[in-house]
């Protein structure tokens, strides 16, 4: 399973090394006014929906019952069953994006009320969000031919294929000139990359000799019945999430300029250790605890989830420390140049801050949620997932009068935090989570690790500026880089030499 949640990640890691290119450029370019504004908000509203309708909701609820049939020998069902998904999502996609097209104006003003005051920078919105929108469509249906892929163990296609919006979207920031503006080249580019994302998905299952066709989808069909069953409290716990991101663009957009962008570019860092680790874990976990309960193995479901949760946590700690203690340095070093200034820099900076007090809950809750979604039961993560969002919304409001947009990024920490702490302690009480010694012992050695990366980064930057020449242009990233070799080895070491004392390893525990 650590084999799986490598190639994952380490495609995944492909991606977020393309996505931080594509957004350094589009940071030189856009910089952080009110064309970027208007293009962030363009870009989150299909992927909003998508998260909704899309992967979140929809994973869950499709690759247990997809894996249920395939480990139950009936590859007939398995096969009818996802010829049904794919005609359903098909055509709600379609009608969905015919009503969304003509009102999107509506669509804009709802989603970034503050644009309202602001005619032209709203009309761009609209304008570019319209050429966006159809990425939806097709990455739905890239999340279903994903499912059916990584229910096959078939792994790396799926997580390679956002790659190709990231080179999309720079191959067409470097013909902006062909454009009214750069903003109107990324979005073209967001949309061509959802058709090149579905073409490799849909070639890959084809090879596999599993792609879906069309088919009449009937609700009579017992496992259809049961897929909508599990899938609504998904999509509910989903949109809880997504209305917590809706929040952040809503009052964002109140906010002076700038606003968006600095949760967008913070965002951006954050979510590259949650993809390439604790999606890698989830993406892997959950077709895994799935087969294992399928088949009456409850025990070795809980010790794949205890080597997920234990890995990903130790990959992800080092994050944690850089975006706590280094912020400014690490905002600095990969987005100060061209329209990108200094201030920008700080304001984002600060929200980056913010985010690595979340880090450690959203890698975990990835590890935790399967206890539930293996069981095919999506009631219990919406409740938790709800009561968290009431109190992630509540102190958004709260938060954002005396922190400005850095009060934002702190109540999505505190949200992530309670969805973990519900989620654990309902696991917990009714035996669907059994942490292991190892899990604890690795614990113990993250502990000790991340307390040397600490010093590391506090006491290594006033060094590293002595050793690093006065550059021009690169002396933060020389900076950077000089504190981020010489922690990452600290870390290394002492937290492998502390799993070796107590004879253990990331691989095997």
């Amino acid at each position: 399973m650590i084999r799986s949640i490598l190639s994952v990640g380490g495609w995944t890691l492909v991606s977020r090394v393309t996505g931080f290119a594509r957004d350094v450029v589009m940071a030189a370019i856009l910089g952080a006014g009110p064309v970027a504004d208007a293009f962030v908000v363009a870009f989150r509203l299909p992927n909003h929906f998508r998260a909704i309708f899309g992967e979140g909701a929809f994973n869950t609820a499709f690759v247990p019952t997809y894996a249920g049939l395939a480990e139950a020998a009936e590859a007939g069902a398995a096969r009818r069953f996802a010829d049904r998904i794919f005609t359903l999502m098909l055509l709600v996609q379609i009608v969905f994006l015919a009503l969304a097209m003509p009102a999107m104006p509506w669509v804009v003003r709802a989603l970034a009320p503050g644009f309202s005051d602001d005619p032209e920078r709203f009309a761009l919105a609209v304008s570019l969000t319209r050429i966006t929108f159809p990425y939806l469509l097709f990455m739905t249906l890239v999340t279903l031919f994903s499912g059916l892929l990584n229910a096959q163990r078939r792994f790396a296609v799926a997580a390679g294929a956002p790659v190709l919006l990231n080179l999309s979207m720079l191959a067409a920031l470097g013909l902006a000139f062909l454009f009214p503006n750069a903003a109107y080249a990324a979005a073209w580019g967001v949309s061509v990359s959802g058709v090149l994302q579905f073409a490799l998905v849909w070639w890959a299952c084809r090879r596999a000799g599993i792609a879906p066709t069309l088919a009449a989808p009937t609700l009579r069909d017992p496992t259809m019945k049961r897929f909508f069953t599990v899938l609504g409290p998904a999509v509910i716990g989903s949109a809880g999430f997504q209305i917590a991101s809706f929040a952040d663009t809503i009052i964002a957009s109140f906010l002076p300029i700038g606003a968006v962008s600095a949760l967008y570019y913070a965002d951006r860092l954050y979510q590259l250790p949650f993809g390439v680790i604790a999606i890698a874990a989830g993406t892997v976990l959950l077709p895994e605890m799935s087969r294992r309960i399928a088949a009456g193995d409850a025990v070795g479901a809980h010790a794949a989830q205890n080597r997920a949760a234990g890995f990903s946590l130790a990959l992800s700690a080092p994050f944690t420390i850089a975006f706590l203690i280094l912020p400014g340095l690490i905002m600095a070093a990969l987005f100060q140049r061209g329209a990108f200034g200094a201030e920008d820099a700080a304001r984002a900076a600060s929200v980056l801050a913010a985010y690595g007090l979340a880090l450690p809950a959203v890698v975990l809750l990835r590890s935790a949620l399967p206890s539930f979604y293996a069981r095919q039961d999506t009631m219990t993560p919406l409740i938790a997932s709800l009561t968290a969002i009431a109190i992630n919304v509540g102190l958004k409001i709260g938060l954002t009068g005396p922190y400005g947009v850095t009060g934002l990024a702190l109540a999505t920490a505190i949200g992530q935090w309670v969805n973990l702490a519900i989620l654990v302690a309902l696991a917990w009480r009714r035996g669907w989570m059994a942490p292991s010694r190892g899990f604890g012992i690795t614990l113990v050695g993250v502990a000790v690790a991340c307390a040397a990366l600490t010093a590391v980064a506090v006491y290594g930057v006033p060094v590293a500026e002595g050793l690093v020449p006065a550059l021009p242009h690169l002396r933060e990233v020389a900076v950077l880089g000089v504190v981020g070799s010489a922690g990452a080895v600290v870390y290394a070491v002492l937290l492998l030499a502390t799993l070796r004392i107590f004879g253990l390893s990331l691989r095997r525990r």
